[in-house]
């Protein structure tokens, strides 16, 4: 029995040089055992997804769709391309509890958490790192409420659906969080802008002093040169 793990886009897996060095080997039909996995990971479409491949000695072959990674999940939870760059300065979402719980539900069966308490706490986790609020908060104060026990009813119930108008609020608080960042991004840039502006400026005085310097000393050259003749 080969066991071969394998990080596919979920739904969308395709044939290429790296698949065919892993798989050709073998000597499987690789076509196969791209349509296997494409139709076992299509749930987790525009997402990757770790895959392992168990290949029998007679090419038989088996795939086991592993829990995509956390941030892989939120992403796409939270429609969201990629996570912040700078999580303590720019957010990328603004999460429901419910959609935190939601993601939670998906990973549990593969973490190492005592309870799903735990593991929404550890899903919260990683949105401070990932740049992504949750209720309006900084997950890490999030992270704190769960603990706490303020969001237990949800918990308890495992609530994955996030009422309309709550969703509504949420959007809103973060479309305005979107706009300051923009204006302190604009900010930086212009500031970043006059600095350069004013490094260049400086930079032609030097060059324009230097010139200068290296003209005034030719005709005293040329001068010491003739005193020289006579």
């Amino acid at each position: 029995m080969t066991n071969l793990k394998l990080l596919v886009d979920g739904g969308d897996m395709k044939p290429g040089p790296a698949i065919g060095q892993q798989l050709g080997p073998l000597g499987i039909n690789i076509g196969q055992v791209i349509n296997k996995i494409n139709e076992a990971t299509s749930s987790f479409k525009g997402i990757k997804v770790p895959v392992e491949l168990k290949i029998a000695k007679d090419k038989s072959f088996s795939i086991i769709v592993l829990s995509p990674p956390t941030i892989e999940l939120l992403k796409k939870e939270l429609g969201i391309e990629k996570a912040s760059g700078e999580p303590h300065k720019i957010k990328v979402a603004n999460s429901s509890i419910e959609q935190i719980i939601s993601v939670a539900k998906t990973k549990y069966s593969g973490m190492l958490a005592n309870n799903f308490k735990s593991a929404v706490k550890t899903v919260a986790g990683s949105c401070v790192s990932a740049g992504i609020l949750i209720e309006n908060k900084e997950a890490k104060d999030a992270e704190k409420e769960i603990a706490s026990g303020k969001y237990d009813k949800e918990i308890q119930d495992m609530k994955t659906e996030t009422d309309d108008k709550k969703k509504e609020k949420l959007d809103e608080f973060f479309k305005k969080l979107q706009e300051k960042q923009a204006e302190i991004l604009k900010k930086e840039e212009e500031e970043k802008a006059a600095e350069e502006a004013k490094k260049a400026e400086a930079a032609v005085k030097v060059v324009g002093a230097e010139a200068k310097t290296e003209e005034g000393e030719k005709p005293e050259t040329a001068g010491e040169e003739k005193t020289e003749e006579k």
